[in-house]
């Protein structure tokens, strides 16, 4: 028995050696099975986050490089570049032109064989420096107005000025940039970015946002662009949100000015959606539009910067829907040859509106006056906006009542 009890210490000994490691200096503690787990856990959480870092840095620049590629210079009738936007300049009020292309170059099937170029739709997007509204203001396509010089497109000559001509013919002459110099002479508003989309673009950024729901009041049948709605709701997105977009003779009395107030039941509602969705601070719908954007749109040189796109979201992010006005350029018809199905602006009502955007002055439509093309939905319950506060100390009504428009506050539909 005594034999045996010094090998049961030395077997005790061993076991203890094992279970534990030296130091030249010292024994360390053999690591817990929990605290290795949880090391584990924290280790691959540091390679996941670091992974995620470099992959939406990645994708950022990628996105950036796209957009880039697609830029835009903007030149004055003399060919000089346009002075670059500074971060200040973001502070103040901020106008945006926004074309809308019909050309069918590299647009795949299903949209006829027209060649020409010509400005579809022509938005002036105006965010005021407090950031209490916002305005987007359509140009008629068949607006006639004065064109100024523009620089050529092709190293040629470029384009003397001309007395009258119709607005989105523009484009075709010195590009888009020659639009946005026609659209400032026109306002006298210095507009130092501007965005072009074409059909696919329209599509896709649909189609990313996930559609959006439009109020049907009349039955809308347009063969020519292939668009037949039935009166109710319907979420339209693809090609079936860019046909609802075109649709001219569907709609009102099939003028321009009514398709007008019909794109004002979509863009509303859009804007409706984009608020309550969250969009503008969801990281996923940013990217999602972002990527559809960097595919299908051409930028200003001054709009390819993420940051810059950033800053002019952020502007309007905060902007109650009531006081996100849509507005048509005060125009009529009933020209005499050779303008016959053209229309002239009513300058005595434009040069009002123009001021107001030259002098960053508040332009709020508190009842709709959509014109042809839409009606105010009577079912839909108003979208609230703003608290009581705010609408107490808000600007008075602005508007001339003669101007077509409403706000993003009120559904409309088309009919």
């Amino acid at each position: 028995m005594n034999d045996k009890q010094p090998r049961k210490t030395g077997r005790r000994a061993f076991g203890a050696r094992n279970r534990r490691a030296y130091a030249r200096h010292g024994m360390i503690p053999v690591q817990s099975r929990a605290s290795a787990l949880w090391g584990l856990f924290f280790k691959g959480l540091a390679a996941f986050m670091g992974a995620t870092i470099a992959v939406v840095g990645l994708v950022v620049w990628d996105v950036s490089n796209q957009i880039s590629a697609n830029g835009i210079e903007l030149l004055d009738a003399n060919g000089n570049k346009f002075t670059a936007p500074t971060g200040d300049d973001l502070k103040g009020p901020i106008n945006v032109l926004l074309i809308g292309s019909d050309t069918r170059a590299g647009q795949g099937s299903g949209f006829g064989n027209d060649t020409s170029v010509l400005a579809d739709v022509i938005m002036l997007l105006h965010v005021s420096a407090d950031r209490k509204n916002a305005v987007a203001v359509s140009f008629p396509r068949d607006l006639l107005v004065p064109w100024p010089a523009c620089p050529s497109t092709s190293g040629g000559p470029g384009y003397l000025p001309q007395a009258l001509g119709q607005i989105n013919a523009t484009i075709a002459n010195g590009g888009p940039g020659c639009t946005l110099l026609t659209v400032q002479k026109l306002t006298g508003v210095t507009i130092p970015y501007l965005a072009m989309i074409d059909f696919q673009g329209v599509i896709e950024m649909s189609n990313a946002i996930g559609g959006v729901e439009v109020c049907v009041a009349k039955e809308i049948k347009d063969d020519y662009t292939f668009t037949y709605l039935k009166p109710g709701k319907h979420v339209l997105q693809g090609r079936s949100a860019l046909q609802f977009l075109r649709t001219r003779h569907g709609v009102g009395d099939g003028s321009d000015l009514s398709r007008i107030s019909n794109q004002q039941v979509f863009l509303t509602s859009l804007v409706r959606k984009v608020r309550s969705a969250g969009v503008l601070t969801n990281p996923v719908y940013l990217y999602s539009l972002a990527n559809a954007a960097a595919r299908n749109m051409k930028l200003s040189s001054s709009l390819t910067d993420i940051n810059t796109m950033v800053a002019i979201a952020s502007a309007l992010k905060d902007v109650s829907l009531d006081k996100m006005t849509f507005l048509q350029v005060p125009s009529r018809g009933g020209l005499p040859a050779p303008y016959s199905g053209r229309v002239a602006p009513v300058y005595e009502q434009a040069n009002i509106l123009f001021s107001k955007l030259q002098n960053d002055q508040p332009i709020v439509i508190k009842k709709a006056n959509t014109g042809t093309g839409a009606v105010v939905d009577p079912s839909a319950t108003p979208t609230p906006s703003a608290t009581p506060s705010e609408s107490a100390s808000s600007t008075p009504e602005s508007t001339d009542p003669e101007w077509r428009g409403t706000n993003a506050a009120t559904t409309t539909c088309s009919g």
